[in-house]
């Protein structure tokens, strides 16, 4: 089958964005094929900018975080700079912000005032707290609303200090949530020609994940805990100790406990009646690891995953991210590609995780350099060489050096 364009080929995106959750939530639609121009304040652009690790003075973590995205550093302040972001909006298919709720407003640049303009806009707003409600004006973090949201009070060991979950995941799921959501609104497009406003939020994202412990309280009113790797209703299902270190294991369907136990040499407990169903198990997990791990500290983990996996028991060797990276299995998917960067030349990107077998995602460009399209951009809506130029000597526009 011949591979076609990515599938949002032809969907124009406005990225007014900071961080992670604007910029990532850009990233998944540009990684589609759209044509995503992210737009900067021309003095410093996006604050990932200044984040370290350093290339050559261009920060590591920006140049994955925008990729195949133009840049057009504009200063949205100044009445012109309003006028060309109003241009591009008539053109555009979808906006992406994740400024404090209202900065848009005060900017004359909300949803509200594009809309007549461009009737099927679609524009995203991602914020800490969403963009009403008493705590839409608080400042919002990701270390903020994983605490508020309940993620800090079931992650890390019960008893234990507060622990966050080890990647930014409200502003990551958030990101997701709001390019899902634009997907949905360019097809719910098709019906009327009538775009919508989508409402994202880090603290709605971190509640949303809460699948199991909802379960619990709704049913019984029991408040979910810490249970450091284990799961909150199967057991064994958790990091396992080994005489090496641990690994992973994830023994609930009746079958894979048989081979578990047979694994292990542990038939003798196999049909107890406190350990023969998934959530007898979990009910009595502080019985049944010690005599699990008795066994498992035996070896080392790598010789329990060789043998579990023989026999197709879910497991896996806990690895750190240098051993994530060299993955044998991820490097035959292809998962870490080369990405071109005007400075630096060919850079090391992790490929998209969505793999279609018809139109697939791009890989394009590293995220460019601050103003990198500026006149390119300006040129699509007709500005003159000389009218561009003028902009740039005011401050109001900017381009890479």
């Amino acid at each position: 089958m011949t591979a076609g364009r990515p599938p949002l080929s032809g969907i124009k995106v406005l990225e007014v964005a900071n961080f992670i959750a604007g910029p990532y939530c850009g990233m998944q639609l540009a990684d589609l094929g759209a044509d995503v121009v992210k737009v900067e304040n021309p003095v410093g652009g996006d604050m990932v900018r200044q984040t370290a690790p350093f290339i050559e003075g261009i920060s590591s973590n920006f140049i994955r975080l925008n990729r195949n995205k133009r840049s057009l550093a504009l200063d949205l302040k100044a009445p012109e700079g309003k006028a060309i972001f109003r241009q591009l909006a008539t053109r555009a298919d979808i906006i992406v912000e994740n400024l404090r709720p209202g900065t848009m407003a005060e900017l004359g640049l909300d949803y509200a005032r594009l809309r007549p303009l461009n009737r099927g806009l679609i524009y995203v707003a991602a914020s800490g707290w969403g963009q009403d409600g008493p705590y839409a004006q608080l400042a919002g973090l990701d270390i903020i609303a994983q605490g508020m949201s309940g993620l800090m009070s079931i992650t890390g060991i019960e008893g234990g200090e507060p622990v966050k979950v080890g990647v930014p995941i409200t502003d990551l799921v958030c990101a997701l949530y709001g390019a899902l959501g634009a997907v949905a609104a360019l097809n719910a497009r098709h019906a009327d020609g009538e775009g919508q406003l989508i409402d994202v939020s880090l603290f709605e994202s971190g509640v949303s994940l809460a699948m199991w412990e909802a379960g619990k309280y709704f049913a019984t009113g029991e408040v979910a805990k810490r249970q450091g790797s284990a799961h909150q209703v199967s057991a064994p299902y958790q990091a396992i100790r080994s005489s090496d270190g641990y690994f992973t294991a994830g023994a609930t369907t009746p079958k894979n406990w048989n081979l578990f136990c047979s694994v292990l040499g542990l038939e003798a407990i196999r049909d107890e009646p406190r350990y023969a169903e998934n959530y007898l198990r979990r009910q009595h997990k502080e019985e049944l690891m010690p005599v699990i791990e008795a066994v498992t500290t035996t070896k080392p983990a790598a010789y329990w995953v060789e043998r579990l996996q023989e026999v197709g028991v879910p497991c896996g060797l806990l690895q750190d991210y240098g051993q994530v990276f060299t993955d044998p299995h991820l490097k035959a998917r292809n998962m870490f590609v080369d990405a071109p960067h005007a400075k630096l030349g060919p850079v090391k990107q992790i490929a998209s995780a969505m793999r279609f077998s018809r139109t697939p995602t791009r890989m394009t460009a590293a995220g460019p350099l601050l103003g990198e399209h500026s006149r390119e951009v300006l040129g699509e809506l007709g500005l003159s060489d000389d009218e561009t130029q003028r902009l740039l000597t005011a401050g109001i526009a900017a381009v890479a050096p």
